[in-house]
């Protein structure tokens, strides 16, 4: 499944570079992933309105397509979950916020909070023809580190935890929950490091309390060991803006991301049997499958002589719970 940016949201960015040089897109773009790489946060790299435009054509559709799989995933095991709020904390562009509108129709107010203003003007800007509660957002300018979040029934922290002092990090999902009255969901790159804080949260978030529900199929220690790392990947398309702006030649790319979905006792949420942790693996025998289960990491095989079992192993994907 490839997911495509609402038309909304991409008409917005084309009118955003209406008159931009692309060749000083792809040279901001570039500059920004150099920084991110070597550990500098977007208040570092995020000057202005053209280094939020390079950010939103080149980093937004991914930061969407990932938040729009995460959320999907909530819905399917929290189906009775319809947030009316959402705090959108590390906001950026507003990416998040429109991935959240398109999974629920029942949002009616949201807040975004960032520390940049560039990025959050950016939003608004993007924002100008959204459903209403993106359009309607409440822009709050604040530091992640230090608060105040406002309560929501949907709390999201995408690809933001990345951009707070490791050491300040466990603060910041303590404050997160503390303002989540229904869902916490916090997404991070798919990268070893990004799985790690992902890791981190987990454990606070269980001692506090919360219901893990996705994508761990339980709340015991996590049975992956170094150099493997829980992550997933979403496909989405690349427009020739986009492509030039990274340099790309490919039509599409695959977005690698790490999440965790925890939910407060009223949220009926069930976590999966279990979870697929990689590819496939098919073969003339049959699939393979590794599997994250309720007590440890299993590989799973579904012989092609099982017909019913084999045609619905066929439909399996990484990162799909196990049926």
């Amino acid at each position: 499944m490839s997911v495509e940016l609402p038309p909304g949201l991409r008409a917005a960015i084309d009118r955003e570079l209406s008159g931009a040089s692309r060749r000083d897109l792809a040279e901001r773009t570039a500059a920004t992933s150099a920084a991110y790489r070597a550990g500098r946060g977007s208040s570092a790299v995020i000057k202005g309105r053209d280094d939020a435009l390079a950010y939103a054509l080149a980093r937004l559709p991914a930061t969407f397509a990932a938040g729009v799989s995460v959320f999907a995933e909530a819905r399917r095991l929290a189906p009775d979950f319809a947030p009316a709020s959402l705090l959108d904390a590390g906001c950026g562009p507003g990416g998040g916020s429109w991935a959240a509108a398109e999974v629920w129709p029942s949002l009616e107010r949201i807040v975004w909070f960032d520390a940049s203003a560039p990025f959050l003007d950016m939003a608004g800007r993007l924002a100008e023809d959204a459903p209403d509660p993106v359009r309607q957002a409440d822009a709050q300018r604040g530091d992640l580190a230090t608060g105040p979040f406002p309560k929501a029934d949907l709390v999201l922290a995408s690809y933001a935890l990345a951009e707070i002092a490791a050491a300040a990090q466990a603060t910041v999902v303590g404050r997160l929950w503390e303002a989540c009255e229904g869902v916490l969901a916090l997404v991070e790159p798919g990268t070893p490091a990004g799985y790690a804080r992902i890791l981190a949260a987990r454990d606070l978030l269980i001692a506090a309390g919360a219901r893990i529900f996705a994508p761990c199929p339980h709340a015991n220690a996590c049975p992956l060991t170094a150099p493997d790392w829980c992550h997933f990947s979403v496909r989405l398309p690349r427009s020739r803006d986009h492509r030039l702006a990274k340099g790309a030649v490919m039509s599409f790319e695959d977005e690698k991301f790490a999440y965790l979905l925890a939910a407060r006792p009223a949220v009926a949420a069930e976590p999966a049997a279990g979870r697929i942790l990689a590819r496939p693996k098919a073969g003339k025998p049959g699939i393979e499958f590794k599997v994250c289960g309720a007590e440890a990491l299993e590989r799973r095989f579904v012989p092609r002589r099982d017909k019913l079992g084999h045609a619905t192993a066929r439909r399996l994907d990484w990162g799909e719970a196990w049926p």
